[in-house]
């Protein structure tokens, strides 16, 4: 009778599992202040080093060109190591298949030099 699990009746069902641990209290003004301070530091921050870069017009009037070139770069280096593992698999397979050869040579000359034995057992 000890191992008898009786559900409790009380226990909320699991849908509302994860709702009383939200934080439902506002924040303080302080704390508004605060967080509202490091977001404008914060981006004072961004803009400065923004303003550090040089040739900003230039670059941004650059970018589709360098994308074009960019994306021809990825398809040629695809192309490259789509030979190079093709290479690669190629010797792959030619030593294991002389791997395989060399095996089967071996087991046809020991098959061929295996002495039969006839033991009759009467």
């Amino acid at each position: 009778m000890a191992d008898l699990k009786i559900p409790n009746l009380n226990m909320n069902s699991d849908k509302y599992i994860f709702k009383k641990k939200l934080s439902l209290r506002r924040k303080s003004k302080r704390r508004l202040f605060i967080e509202s301070a490091f977001m404008f530091i914060l981006s004072l921050f961004l803009v400065y080093i923004n303003y550090l870069i040089p040739n900003k017009n230039l670059l941004i009037q650059n970018l589709l060109i360098n994308l074009n070139k960019s994306f021809l770069i990825i398809i040629d280096l695809i192309s490259i190591l789509y030979e190079v593992f093709l290479v690669i698999f190629i010797i792959f397979t030619l030593f294991s298949s002389l791997i395989l050869l060399i095996g089967s040579f071996y087991r046809i000359y020991r098959i061929a030099k295996r002495q039969t034995r006839q033991i009759s057992y009467k």
